[in-house]
């Protein structure tokens, strides 16, 4: 009767690892395995925005400027690009960031496309090893890179505001104890350790006004914030130790649309990632640090996409931050609609992301 006890028992735990997913992870030598998702896909996306002006004349006038990102994929192929309004001109801002630009002036009743359309390839980014064997030291980037920690470690600002903010001294303090837990000195695995306490101690959450923007600061104290502010947090928590790390923004791609986005990059070096350079996705929604690590450290899924590389400046922070701008002379009547669509998107390949029992990942 006992054994006949202790063998529905054991079937009754069976059938409860099965259906909770964890059966990877108990009985297939120590490895992790997810569920499966898109790691390429093929798309077309529009973006810009449509412009109404009325009411103008000979007295009666307007100013329309609007610098619209060119769009990067860090692995992918960006296959043909459609400028939908001719009158522009083409600049590069903050040292990386190319653009179609448009100045108008004009005293038209018209309507304005300024926008362009871009056909995508985009593939899953994923940085194999979690251990960070070949990653340099904090001490051997400053030696080897000390244009980098110019560059790359200092406070940024608009005219009012320090978004981006290793100085700050909750930051700066938690940064400083959680390298003395790490007892390491390796730049991938402190990154690494420093996004593990960001999914520990905040929570990704928006704002009611979408437009608003919080320091790193804010979010230290309050420990919520979106994609931008999590990241500037990040980004902070990083530099105050001494490794280069800078913001991306973009959109994230589904099937119908393209939501405005936020994500970081940290400098580990060793010949690792993008020119020593690895994604960190900080807006993940996981309430366990571990899968957050596996699944957005070191990873840029495929329905990422780049508009805007950060260069370490006040110039970034301002420009990515700016939009459209208009003046209007008398009575013209100005009506504008940003739009961003996706159409023809198909996923080519879809695959689990597994991690081994060495800490190795990858997609299968």
């Amino acid at each position: 009767m006992k054994n006949k006890i202790a063998s529905i028992i054991i079937l009754l735990i069976l059938f409860s690892v099965f259906f909770s997913g964890c059966l990877d992870v108990l009985f297939n030598y120590g490895t992790t395995t997810y569920e499966s998702h898109p790691t390429k896909i093929n798309y077309k996306i529009s973006y810009g925005y449509l412009i109404d002006c009325s009411g103008a004349n000979d007295l009666e006038n307007y100013q329309i400027n609007y610098d619209c990102d060119l769009p990067e994929v860090l692995n992918g192929q960006i296959v043909a690009t459609t400028i939908h309004d001719e009158n522009y001109t083409e600049k590069t801002l903050a040292t990386y960031n190319d653009v179609i630009s448009w100045a108008i002036q004009d005293n038209l009743n018209k309507q304005y496309d300024l926008g362009i359309t871009v056909f995508i390839t985009s593939q899953s980014y994923v940085i194999a090893d979690l251990n960070g064997a070949d990653a340099l030291s904090v001490q051997e980037i400053a030696t080897q890179n000390p244009d980098l920690i110019s560059q790359y470690c200092q406070a940024q600002s608009n005219e009012t505001t320090a978004f981006i903010d290793p100085n700050n001294l909750d930051i700066s303090q938690n940064a400083s104890l959680i390298y003395i837990q790490a007892e390491t000195d390796n730049a991938f695995i402190l990154a690494r350790e420093l996004f593990r306490w960001l999914k520990q101690n905040t929570d990704y959450q928006t704002h009611t006004n979408a437009d608003y923007v919080q320091p790193a600061g804010t979010t230290i104290s309050c420990k919520t914030g979106d994609c931008d502010d999590l990241s500037y947090l990040y980004i902070s928590l990083c530099k105050s130790l001494g490794i280069p790390a800078r913001f991306i923004r973009g959109f994230l791609i589904d099937e119908n649309t393209a939501i405005p986005h936020a994500w970081a990059e940290v400098f580990i070096g060793g010949g690792i990632g993008n020119s020593g350079w690895i994604p960190v996705e900080c807006a993940g929604t996981s309430s366990n640090a571990e899968t957050e690590i596996h699944q957005n450290f070191g990873v840029e899924s495929a329905d990422h996409l780049r508009l805007f590389i950060d260069d370490g400046t006040n110039e970034s922070i301002i420009v990515s931050l700016s939009s459209l701008t208009y003046i209007i002379y008398g009575d013209v009547n100005i009506r504008t609609t940003s739009y961003a669509d996706v159409s023809d998107y198909e996923v080519t390949q879809s695959n689990e992301l597994v991690i081994d029992e060495n800490n190795q990942r990858s997609y299968s």
